[in-house]
């Protein structure tokens, strides 16, 4: 029996290229198991955006490394293998397989290739105008599902990886996309989340010729759905008419993470992010003048190379203007390739982590204030799971925040699963900086 074993690293895009990479090996008569120990073939999904997640996945390969004379057959997928490419097998020379995202469509020659007992097997072309898409995802959440519309990106942050190791921006058409949409609804899946490094610079390649705002609303027009989230925003590419499109139907919910990494017009463009403080304060402005109460939330990097104390200060008057819902918060971190490697003035480690530990105080303070502000309303929540510790159900709102919640008349469900995949009203009784807490709101009478 063929078995393997797919761990997983990074963003969502990597979660959905592993649920396309499993429904490929399922669909080729591989088995998944649980554990690395009882596979024969065992991948690593991987993510480079940072210096850390990149040595975590050659720690993981370290620690297999003598099971590779027993048979085991290994593979770095995804970003970490399109950056090292070949010398991987160098590093790491129990391993086989090197493959890219923009290759997994080529997935089933490689897995022929291993099987014949090829030991440096690649994939790392990025020239193609091809978008991974398959028709053997297996996915991984009954209820959700992730649409890829765009993959690649043609912008040039001075910091970031992602344009080397994705390849350039290429978008599926818009019919392909609803197409999938529909046929999932039908599925019964009732959330969709539709995802791309820039999925807002989504441009139909097709006679259609729909931008991402109009794709946004005819994904919300479908059948049987009841949610659309989309990731990630690029300020340079947020137009209104995403607002617009979110004010005017309520299926898309209420959330937009929109990355603006620096509060400081002056890093920015080092940063190369081809926009300024004030044109990224003009979308908030839009989200927060709209009609629904929209949810955002950001990222924002601290210690970039010559950020002073006066741009770091600049950062945090943003974040405390802005008011985000949630916030991640990275240090610095120097990426093969990128531009930033030739600036000077590169911030002591120390630096950095007070500045990361000083925002993250004043955004917690944020955190508690706002979320304080949802007690005593009822928020609908679509059920994701259930916590045995606790005794709580846990949910999550059109806005993103995890709602846990009790329900007292129900008694603790054997699989944990009684309840997921519904969507509840719950009354908010309690609050903290990362989650709200409740429980299940009477039904209204019948009328």
């Amino acid at each position: 029996m063929k078995t393997f074993y797919i761990e997983t690293f990074g963003c969502q895009m990597n979660a959905h290229d592993s649920e396309k990479v499993v429904g490929t090996l399922l669909e080729k008569g591989y088995t998944q198991v649980e554990e690395p120990g009882q596979a024969h073939l065992v991948l690593y999904n991987t993510c480079s955006i940072r210096d850390k997640a990149e040595q975590k996945v050659f720690s993981r390969l370290q620690q297999f490394k003598r099971e590779a004379g027993r048979g085991k057959v290994f593979g770095v997928l995804g970003c970490v293998a399109q950056q090292e490419g070949e010398r991987i097998f160098d590093r790491a020379p129990h391993v086989s397989l090197v493959a890219g995202s923009a290759s997994y469509t080529r997935l089933p020659d490689m897995l022929v290739q291993l099987e014949a007992g090829n030991r440096r097997v690649t994939g790392l072309d990025l020239n193609t105008t091809e978008t991974f898409d398959t028709p053997f995802t297996r996915r991984d959440n009954p209820h959700r599902a992730y649409i890829t519309i765009i993959e690649g990106c043609d912008k040039a942050c001075a910091y970031c990886v992602v344009p080397f190791t994705r390849g350039p921006e290429r978008s599926r058409t818009s019919e392909s996309v609803i197409r999938e949409a529909r046929s999932l609804a039908e599925l019964g899946y009732t959330e969709i989340q539709l995802l791309g490094q820039n999925v807002n610079s989504y441009r139909d390649p097709s006679h259609a010729g729909w931008d991402f705002a109009r794709l946004l609303a005819e994904t919300g027009k479908i059948p049987g759905i009841r949610r659309v989230r989309f990731t990630t925003s690029h300020p340079r590419d947020f137009v209104r008419p995403i607002v617009q499109a979110i004010d005017e139907n309520e299926l898309l919910c209420d959330h937009v993470h929109l990355p603006v990494q620096s509060g400081s017009s002056e890093v920015l463009s080092r940063m190369q992010r081809l926009y300024t403080r004030d044109e990224y304060m003009r979308r908030i402005e839009w989200i927060k003048n709209a009609r629904r109460d929209i949810a955002i939330t950001t990222d924002i990097i601290v210690g970039f190379p010559g950020e002073t104390e006066a741009e770091f200060e600049a950062t945090l008057r943003l974040a405390e203007e802005v008011e985000y819902d949630s916030m991640f918060i990275f240090k610095y971190s120097k990426r093969p390739k990128t531009s930033a490697l030739q600036y000077e003035d590169h911030i002591p480690e120390e630096e950095k982590t007070r500045r990361l530990m000083v925002l993250q105080e004043r955004q917690r303070a944020t955190q508690l204030r706002r979320n304080a502000a949802y007690i005593g309303t009822v928020q609908e929540v679509h059920v994701e799971g259930y916590n045995l510790a606790t005794r709580q159900w846990i949910g999550r709102t059109t806005q993103n925040k995890t709602l846990n919640f009790y329900e007292p008349d129900l008694p603790v469900p054997a699989d944990g699963k009684t309840l997921v995949g519904q969507y509840l009203d719950v009354l908010v009784t309690r609050s903290g900086p990362n989650s709200l807490a409740g429980e299940r709101a009477a039904s209204p009478p019948v009328q």
